[in-house]
């Protein structure tokens, strides 16, 4: 899990896909945390990616570093706890201007049961489950 954080902190971006009723949705998100032994992503309850994560929790992430790439796919578990949301919000300062770890709009989701796939042209692909 640590190697797919890392990789995923290094691209600074990666892209985030949803299902929204019959559509597929894709969006950039930056925000990526190690917390509690779980990976997290963040969100604000206010926006459509929310909705899609609560009608249906599974997700893919994509990220390219110039060489690699890697696939994750999981399934989004929200986790309410304070002590989750202010651990994303001292990792990403500039998020403090916009969410509060107490406000009824922040939200974080850890991925469970996920595989992430780092692959390139020149070498074999490699996964790792978590």
């Amino acid at each position: 899990m640590k190697e797919v954080y890392d990789f995923l902190k290094a691209c600074g971006v990666y892209y985030l896909a949803t299902i929204d009723g019959d559509r597929a949705r894709v969006r950039p998100f930056g925000a990526i945390d190690l917390f509690d032994g779980k990976l997290y992503i963040q969100t604000g309850k206010v926006k459509n990616v929310s909705k899609q994560l609560h009608a249906n929790p599974k997700i893919e992430l994509c990220a390219f570093n110039g060489k690699n790439w890697i696939r994750v796919a999981a399934t989004a578990v929200e986790d309410r706890r304070v002590e989750a949301k202010r651990h994303m919000l001292e990792q990403y300062l500039h998020l403090q201007a916009t969410y509060s770890a107490e406000d009824e709009n922040m939200e974080v989701f850890y991925l469970e049961d996920a595989t992430a796939t780092i692959s390139s042209f020149t070498e074999p692909a490699r996964v790792i489950r978590f």
